[in-house]
């Protein structure tokens, strides 16, 4: 069926059913009426596909993602698609590689004509990122960045959050410390770590155990049962992310005995999931998925508006919530609707 053969039922010029089915598109009640009336008769749908054709736009964001076990990514998956929605775009969704680049998928990108791409939990090769900006196709990178700023991107302040976790932990009394990394070459938790150990100097102190988690619960649990092993174990563990402090939470209580915060403090990072269940409760640091999402559709549409590729980076500031995970300082704790918060000496 035919927007023409519609046109002709319905007794209206056939740019009325191509107004009648474009949102936004100026069209009378009356008229619209008299098409969706003809369209359900016949059984008329439009051609997405035929129609991006002709207007050279797919209306179609392609999110590529490879985590998504994290609970972190499937809530920003349907907070991106609420939003892109209202733009009268459609998701589709490539799962990739989490630890290597999103070149494997790019030529299926290409096949359907999307309008943009947004890489979350995969990295960007020079390669793809070269490919895109060719085909004027804005990329931003969703809680990643690269060395050489080539994409748009819309991160969190991970280091500042690293920051941040070493002087609440000091401050709750903690002498000795560990880390469990994520993927070592991920910008987040380079970051993250860096901060870590920044505040941590800033405090005096400078030894740090680490093991790697890769973001990974089966590594976590690993990396846990190492770091719990150890002669002297730390006082305290900051966790790359909350799916992975969960693991090693549980590799504390039900492996080694362990009662948190009394025996163990542990932290984490993106407060998401299980890090707000009373029975784990983890301290941890924020990363707003709503203001991330719309930073990132921001981008987008300004993008494929303008025809000009020009990288945006948007850094959104996250907050630590302080939960049971962890032993409290005495100073520094504010309480807002409920919900506690650690703020940085600097900050108060």
């Amino acid at each position: 069926m035919t927007s023409s053969q519609v046109a002709e039922h319905a007794g209206v010029s056939q740019s009325a059913v191509s107004r009648t089915f474009t949102p936004g598109a100026s069209i009378s009640p009356k008229t619209r009426a008299k098409v969706l009336a003809a369209a359900k008769e016949l059984g008329y749908r439009p051609n997405a596909i035929a129609r991006s054709l002709i207007t050279s736009r797919s209306r179609i964001i392609a999110v590529v993602m490879a985590y998504l076990e994290n609970l972190f990514y499937p809530d920003v998956l349907e907070e991106l698609g609420r939003r892109l929605a209202a733009e009268n775009y459609h998701v589709l969704l490539f799962t990739g590689f989490m630890d290597r680049d999103s070149d494997p998928v790019f030529d299926q990108l290409m096949q359907y004509r999307v309008d943009g791409i947004i890489l979350a939990s995969t990295s960007l090769s020079s390669q793809l990122s070269e490919e895109c900006t060719v085909a004027g196709i804005p990329v931003v990178l969703f809680n990643r960045t690269t060395e050489k700023a080539a994409a748009s991107s819309v991160t969190t302040r991970n280091r500042e959050g690293g920051r941040l976790l070493a002087e609440f932990l000091i401050a709750g009394g903690h002498k000795s410390f560990g880390y469990i990394s994520g993927l070592e070459n991920s910008s987040t938790n380079r970051d993250r770590l860096i901060g870590f150990r920044e505040g941590l100097k800033a405090g005096g102190f400078s030894k740090i155990e680490v093991r790697t988690g890769n973001y990974n619960r089966a590594d976590a649990e690993a990396a846990a049962r190492e770091l719990l092993s150890l002669p002297k174990r730390p006082q305290a563990i900051f966790v790359a992310n909350d799916h992975m402090a969960v693991a090693v939470m549980d590799v504390a209580r039900y492996e080694f005995g362990l009662t948190i915060p009394k025996d163990l403090s542990i932290v984490g990072y993106d407060d998401v999931g299980p890090a707000r269940w009373p029975s784990y409760g983890i301290t941890s640091v924020t990363q707003p998925i709503m203001p991330m999402a719309e930073a990132t559709v921001d981008i987008l549409m300004d993008q494929i508006a303008s025809g000009e590729i020009e990288p945006q980076h948007r850094v959104i500031p996250g907050e630590l919530i302080v939960r049971t995970s962890a032993r409290l300082p005495k100073t520094g704790i504010v309480e807002r609707d409920g919900v506690k918060f650690y703020k940085s000496a600097a900050t108060r």
